[in-house]
């Protein structure tokens, strides 16, 4: 790798850890619906945009939470399928918290659907982890729309461990 390549990746990794150093922790909702529940504000995308959606731990399994709005729908009027597998991905992390001691990033994912959701309901996603190694996480789950089955799906976690 020659020195001016060298420089760019040494200026990524070193924006890459101040970023992560500074990277909130979760937060709870102080008002509305989702009082008490958690989310991550740095994953803006999860948050402002596919969003809001939420999670909590429950007895001993961590569930994740949203109400569909407009935004959320298709225009044949059912919750888009990109929006389900953006919350099945937040799903997958929120599952896996107590696996996951810094950051970590998607590297597989599959889904299939079962129903479509509509406005004002109130999805759920549940999940269990199937194995948590050193560096891999793997999860699955189902996300229900008023408690009807919309969405199943698994991925699995790479866990990246604190810059040095």
């Amino acid at each position: 790798m020659d020195s001016h390549l060298r420089g760019i990746v040494r200026l990524l990794w070193i924006d890459f850890n101040n970023y992560w150093e500074t990277m909130p922790k979760p937060i709870k909702e102080t008002t509305g619906e989702f009082k008490g529940w958690n989310y991550w504000p740095s994953e803006a995308f999860e948050f402002g945009v596919a969003g809001p959606f939420y999670f909590k731990k429950i007895g001993d399994e961590y569930v994740s939470r949203f109400r569909s709005e407009r935004k959320h729908l298709n225009a044949g009027g059912t919750v888009h399928g990109g929006c389900l597998m953006t919350f099945a991905d937040f799903a997958l992390f929120a599952i896996a918290t107590d696996h996951i001691d810094y950051y970590g990033f998607t590297v597989a994912f599959t889904s299939e659907f079962l129903s479509a959701p509509k406005d004002d309901q109130l999805i759920e996603a549940r999940g269990e982890v199937l194995r948590a190694g050193g560096s891999i996480i793997f999860v699955r789950g189902i996300i229900t729309a008023d408690e009807l089955p919309a969405l199943n799906f698994s991925g699995t976690i790479k866990k990246l461990k604190p810059p040095t």
